[in-house]
């Protein structure tokens, strides 16, 4: 979580710990705790200490028992939207790789909230075809609304639904073994939502009966301690960073600190000192070259199978791998970062719907 100390520390002292390595020892004198997605906050974490306030620097919840905060009076925070714009960048990136002639196909988006919801405008504004199921959301918010099966007819498949067990349209598994069998040989599926929304085995098996989807997957069922076995299989294999942008980061800790402020009743003394330099200046001959210039995802595909290989598998190694792999996640920059030229473009609308700066 980036600027936590610039941020938060004029209000408190503050500990820095892991995510995985929080417990409640360390809690028992805490009055705020703030969390990314890979600690589970419970009755286990919580009970018997002072926190009142939980801020989680992430879009979704589901590491979060919001019952028993609520239950216990402590103040919850989080961050919807806050990384959106990343990973909206991160499918652009897989589809450029693995389908590069995606202006021409069509793309179907299940889940239309903040992250989906900004992919399907992009598309729309780049004039690609999309299809969006999202039984929460009427034909009036989406013109382009169809049922699921519709969708997962669909060229391309990008899953960007929250992680939900009940309700009724729950999620866990929404992807088994029958959906996944049909989609089509020359389909490209992208998960950068949450791991259980396929189920991971029955995807392993359709793999290994000869199945020729391409699948791209950043999230995985029983993080840390993924399927090699599976990822072997995938396109394109990522340790659930699509979000990682350094623009993201600060957005998260940012949204939590607003509203932390909200809810103490203190005044900050000064603001985010967040650097943004001037734009670097790009030169691409296409959209594909410009998106791949400033992030290819191959290259964190690269450095997970090098990971995954010299941990070879043993479980434990494969789980703490996989941490490692996002603890020292390098520097990312959004498209924003990055600026085209106005004189030299022919393609300047779609760089621009796009994100990046016209200079």
């Amino acid at each position: 979580m980036p600027l936590v100390a610039e941020l938060f520390a004029q209000f408190a002292d503050i500990q820095l710990l892991a995510g995985r390595d929080i417990k409640r020892q360390h809690l028992m004198d805490a009055d705020v705790l703030l969390v990314r997605s890979v600690t589970r906050v419970d009755r286990a974490l919580l009970e018997g200490t002072k926190i009142k306030f939980v801020g989680s620097a992430t879009i979704g919840t589901d590491h979060i028992d919001l019952d028993y905060l609520r239950q216990e009076a402590v103040q919850f925070a989080h961050a919807p939207g806050c990384n959106a714009e990343a990973v909206v960048q991160y499918d652009l990136s897989v589809i450029c790789r693995l389908m590069p002639e995606w202006q021409s196909k069509t793309v179907g988006i299940i889940g239309c909230g903040n992250v989906g919801g900004r992919l399907y405008s992009k598309l729309c504004e780049l004039n690609v075809d999309c299809l969006v199921y999202d039984p929460f959301l009427s034909p009036t918010a989406i013109v382009d609304l169809a049922e699921l099966d519709r969708v997962l007819g669909c060229d391309i498949i990008c899953l960007h639904t929250p992680l939900t067990r009940s309700g009724p349209f729950p999620t866990y598994h929404l992807l088994d073994a029958s959906r996944l069998a049909a989609i089509g040989p020359d389909a490209l599926i992208i998960n950068a939502g949450r791991g259980e929304v396929v189920d991971n085995r029955a995807l392993l098996e359709l793999f290994q009966n000869g199945a020729e989807f391409k699948v791209a997957l950043d999230v995985w069922e029983n993080e840390p301690g993924i399927d090699t076995d599976l990822m072997g299989f995938v396109s394109l294999a990522t340790p659930h960073i699509a979000g990682y942008s350094l623009e993201g980061k600060v957005n998260g800790t940012e949204m939590v600190f607003g509203a932390f402020k909200q809810w103490s009743g203190l005044t900050a003394n000064k603001a985010s000192e967040t650097v943004y330099k001037a734009p670097l200046l790009l030169q691409p001959t296409s959209v594909n070259q410009a998106i791949l210039e400033c992030y290819d995802v191959a290259d964190d595909h690269q450095r997970m199978l090098s990971a995954m290989a010299e941990a070879g598998s043993d479980q434990a190694r494969v789980a703490q791998a996989f941490d490692q792999l996002r603890k020292d996640y390098p520097v990312r920059r959004e498209f924003s970062y990055y600026g085209i030229e106005r004189t030299t473009e022919e393609n300047l609308a779609q760089y621009h719907s796009l994100g990046f700066a016209i200079v």
